[in-house]
């Protein structure tokens, strides 16, 4: 019988090595997704850099949303320590696979020169999010650089994870950078949403952490085939115990 820590962390892991290179599908999913482990990473003097994917014209009826979100996104950036944001401006709802994009974003992968990059998790109920990360596996997959160390985060929903990081004393400092997203917040409350789902990933660890956030860091032997693959056989193998 397969036992917990084989599904669930518990403990909490340090952060992996730098200069990162983030991944978001829209402006503030980087924030809501992983705000608290990249305050962590602006204290210990990491090199970060963002990609948004899509120029989030969806995300609501305000005028000028696109400029108002750029906006928002180069706030954030500035709070968390991101030295640089680039925007794709690729349609929101409308992020779908094509050889171009996937070499452009093996591109800015090798020009970052990041020893790790952070992808939305692939069962993100969003099919923005799941194309990020369907998008920038196959990047780094067309790489003629050593690959980068790949890693999910979860946005929206929890997905498998195989390591937490405790954020509680960033909580206050990730709960105000959310804040800056205030086109987002008038569309739903999604403060206090990801704030329940960073208290719920403690489930498994020590009462001292509050708030935690979940990550997937991929394996060289899953790197090696295709990103819902290398998820299924994760799943098939613990229903299989």
């Amino acid at each position: 019988m397969i036992i917990e820590n084989q599904i669930v962390p518990y403990h909490c892991s340090e952060l992996p090595a730098g200069p990162w290179l983030v991944f978001a599908p829209h402006a503030d999913d980087e924030t809501f997704g992983m705000g608290g482990t990249l305050l962590k990473a602006k204290a210990a003097g990491l090199s970060v850099k963002l990609v948004i994917m899509t120029d989030g014209a969806l995300g609501g009826s305000q005028a000028e949303l696109v400029a108002v979100r750029r906006a928002e996104a180069h706030k954030v950036a500035s709070y968390l320590g991101i030295s640089d944001v680039k925007f794709l401006e690729q349609p929101d709802r409308g992020l779908h696979f094509s050889d171009t994009l996937c070499n452009q974003i093996s591109a800015i992968i090798t020009a970052s020169a990041a020893s790790t990059v952070f992808f939305p998790g692939v069962y993100e109920p969003h099919p923005d999010h799941r194309s990020t990360a369907m998008l920038v596996w196959e990047a780094l997959n067309r790489m003629d650089v050593p690959e980068p160390q790949a890693v999910a985060y979860e946005i929206s929903v929890q997905n498998p994870v195989n390591s937490l990081v405790d954020v509680t004393a960033e909580m206050p400092g990730k709960k105000a950078a959310m804040e800056l997203y205030l086109s987002q917040l008038a569309e739903n409350n999604y403060s206090e949403i990801v704030q329940a789902q960073n208290k719920l990933r403690t489930f498994s660890l020590p009462v001292q952490v509050a708030y935690a956030e979940g990550f997937y860091h991929f394996s060289r032997e899953e790197r090696a085939g295709s990103l819902f693959a290398a998820m299924h056989a994760r799943l098939q193998a613990l229903l299989a115990q």
